[in-house]
């Protein structure tokens, strides 16, 4: 399938690894100019960018400059894709709502929402002329959020919302704006034995490789396994081409049958 979208500029937030790279991967396949933004920039997004840029997302001035940047390396932004989150785990409690503090909120309300709310107003002024599309990626944590550390899955929940919000403004304006929502994906969040998964199977008592074997029985995933990060990329992709073009405003589920609701 033809996406048409060979020729564009997108720019992705958190895109040194896990979903944000394999998304930064799929658009420059397809012959789209990706400027990939992460606070550590990877070998393996610097192959693929057409710019890279290390920058903190969670601070509204790294966020305006990061646009900034976007803008000076490729000359307009078509697409957006928010997909900075999740967080530093040295500074999260996975306890409950008493163990975390107003720090941890803060911190993770700034990454995962905030951070989206700043990129997309200092981008808009080249989206409305391009008559562009945004992607948010938010999570199944904002309808379920057992198991996610305390603040995560509300500020899941607030983007999911904003994400509408925004469609409501732009779709007339010309913008396209949907949500992808993974469940359980192969991510270094989860991988990582010095990350979420880590600590997780820490406090569980369990061996890392014995969480993760178990987590999809756990989350009752109907599929029994992880989502792939390419997966979820070409979810991306599809949504933000012209393929997609009367999709406005949804929330896409992406997470091996998860979610059992209607």
């Amino acid at each position: 399938m033809d996406l048409g979208i060979n020729g564009r500029t997108a720019l992705v937030t958190g895109a040194s690894r896990g979903i944000g790279l394999a998304i930064a991967r799929t658009l420059a396949a397809e012959g789209v100019r990706v400027v990939g933004a992460a606070r550590t920039v990877t070998p393996e997004l610097a192959e693929v960018a057409a710019a890279a840029v290390s920058v903190d997302l969670s601070t509204r001035d790294g966020a305006r400059s990061v646009v900034e940047q976007a803008l000076a390396a490729v000359g307009g932004i078509d697409f957006l894709v928010n997909n900075v989150g999740a967080g530093d785990p040295d500074s999260m409690s996975i306890g409950g709502f008493l163990d975390g503090d107003d720090e941890q909120w803060q911190a993770i309300f700034d990454l995962n929402l905030f951070s989206a709310m700043w990129t997309t107003k200092a981008a808009l002024p080249s989206l409305l002329e391009r008559r562009g599309a945004i992607v948010n990626i938010s999570s199944i944590n904002a309808r379920m959020p057992a198991g996610a550390p305390v603040g995560y899955a509300e500020a899941k929940a607030a983007l999911t919302q904003f994400g509408k919000r925004l469609s409501e403004e732009l779709a007339p304006r010309g913008v396209r704006v949907n949500t992808v929502s993974p469940g359980l994906t192969v991510s270094p969040q989860w991988t990582d034995p010095d990350r979420l998964g880590g600590k997780v199977a820490a406090a569980s008592g369990v061996g890392h490789g014995d969480l993760l074997a178990a987590l999809p029985g756990q989350f009752g995933v109907a599929s029994g396994r992880f989502t792939e990060p390419e997966e979820v990329a070409d979810l991306v992709a599809f949504l933000l081409s012209e393929r997609a073009a009367n999709i406005h405003g949804a929330d896409h589920v992406i997470d091996g049958g998860t979610i059992k609701t209607a």
